[in-house]
């Protein structure tokens, strides 16, 4: 690649990755808000413990239920308003529901003066982020994977993964210093609502480079329209490789005969089921339950406020070297690789932080093995995860397919973090076993995780979008 392709292609993986910073700064910005979320609309509701820790999972995690809900959509919106415009509309729910996440009194009672009555507005707005963050965590990464050389595609997918975590890291000092701002009565008060807003400076700036950019040259070949997607290609990798490229997408979209859309199992099921499962799996290890509730697990190893939002600073920094090593390797040392070590390292790092939960260990030691299991999973099924499912599908399937793997992902998502707050506020469950039992599950779903993608998925990597469709259909499972 010349120099002037390689600026042009990097400035639009920075745009597109925006998405996934605001996919990543959502996930993490309500963990500075649980306790001030709960005094303020739970609390005051005289709940028995089942059902205060029931609507409390369900309050953090409701955003998810949106995230279902844009996963789905988000092939249909990628199809009819392209990529590009389907991750316009994510921005803007982004925007508005920080606003309304913050304020969800507006227009409809007096700030701060609607006590637990202000919680549903609250829900709702956290769905309609949610129904961005599942737009944008689809279709960010499919545009990049759709505008990379095939050559870097998987460390320039992987970006949307650093981004992510960066996001999250980025709101973890957002939320520290709006917290020292004040006291735990003023963060209750006041501050939460200010952590929830802040969320609107990076969607305003999602929006605005959005308007610059183009769309993927495969949706415009969709549209039937190839010369423009021809220039585009000419300007992301040069004259002759452009010509090839539209020649291979025209040929991949031919087994759409007589514009009928083929099966989504036209390829086999194989493909779609190991996308499903990818999903799954990268959401049943854990990782969103800790992200969630950091602070609150910090909080059970006994640290202050403070201390707890410092610690989770500390993961977070974890997360991102790790992702950014992961960025370095992946198209080296391939896909399949890093996904089974890293699930591996994270089984070893939850079963060890279960058992120090219930001997009551909970020091340095704890802190590091969240450490080892945050850096296993940002090396391997954080970045890897997306540059598979991003990569796997066909293209005569991919909107439809793509679709059901991350909105599985989100529908375990929502159940790994609604079932964290239940079993881990159990009196039952922690009289056993101190905090411990539910990392021990993430263990055991970290070894199935890497059992799974030993016998059922294969290597994509240096593969073109194109060849990768015809992996799925070889004999055998370990290909």
């Amino acid at each position: 690649m010349t120099q002037h392709n390689r600026s042009l292609v990097t400035g639009l993986t920075f745009v597109a990755t925006l998405g996934g910073l605001l996919f990543g700064y959502d996930t993490a910005v309500i963990s500075g808000a649980v306790s001030a979320i709960d005094a303020n609309f739970i609390e005051p509701l005289n709940l028995s413990e089942t059902a205060r820790s029931s609507l409390s999972g369900w309050t953090v995690s409701s955003a998810l239920f949106g995230c279902i809900i844009g996963a789905v959509i988000a092939g249909w919106v990628a199809k009819r308003l392209g990529r590009k415009g389907g991750l316009l509309v994510a921005g803007a729910l982004f925007l508005l529901s920080a606003v309304g996440s913050a304020y969800p009194e507006l227009g409809i009672g007096p700030i701060g003066g609607m006590g637990p009555r202000a919680l549903t507005p609250f829900i709702f707005y956290r769905i309609l982020c949610g129904v961005g963050v599942g737009i944008a965590s689809m279709l960010s990464p499919l545009y990049i994977a759709e505008i990379a050389p095939s050559q870097i595609r998987g460390r320039l997918v992987s970006f949307n993964q650093l981004s992510i975590v960066l996001g999250m890291l980025l709101v973890y000092f957002v939320n520290w210093a709006i917290a020292s701002q004040g006291d735990d009565a003023w963060i209750k008060s006041t501050g939460w609502r200010l952590m929830l807003a802040s969320e609107a400076v990076p969607a305003a700036l999602f929006v605005g480079l959005l308007l610059c950019v183009p769309d993927t040259p495969r949706w415009l070949v969709m549209q039937g329209r190839s010369a423009q997607a021809l220039q585009i290609l000419i300007r992301l990798l040069g004259h002759g490789a452009a010509q090839a490229t539209v020649a291979d997408i025209e040929a991949s979209f031919r087994v759409q005969t007589d514009r009928v859309a083929p099966s989504l199992f036209a390829f086999g099921s194989r493909v779609v089921v190991a996308g499903i499962m990818l999903s799954v799996f990268q959401q049943f290890v854990g990782i969103n339950a800790v992200l969630y509730y950091a602070p609150l697990m910090f909080k059970n190893m006994g640290a202050t406020t403070d201390a707890a939002l410092w610690q989770t600073i500390i993961v977070g920094l974890a997360n991102a070297l790790s992702t950014i090593i992961a960025i370095l390797t992946v198209d080296r040392w391939g896909r399949k690789p890093l996904l089974i070590v890293g699930a591996l390292v994270m089984a070893v790092a939850m079963l060890a932080l279960g058992f120090l939960f219930q001997a009551r260990l909970v020091g340095v030691g704890a802190l590091c093995t969240v450490v080892i299991y945050s850096a296993g999973f940002a090396l391997s099924w954080g970045p890897v995860t997306w540059v598979l499912l991003s990569e796997m599908f066909p293209n005569a399937i991919k909107n439809r397919a793509l679709a059901i793997a991350v909105a599985a992902q989100w529908i375990a998502n929502l159940f790994v973090s609604w079932s964290f707050k239940v079993l881990d506020g159990n009196s039952v469950l922690n009289d056993l076993f101190n905090h411990g039992f539910v990392y021990w599950i993430y263990g055991v779903m970290s070894v199935l995780a890497a059992t799974f993608v030993y016998l059922y998925v294969p290597e994509t990597k240096r593969h073109t979008l194109e060849r990768i469709q015809s992996l799925w259909s070889r004999s055998g499972s370990t290909a």
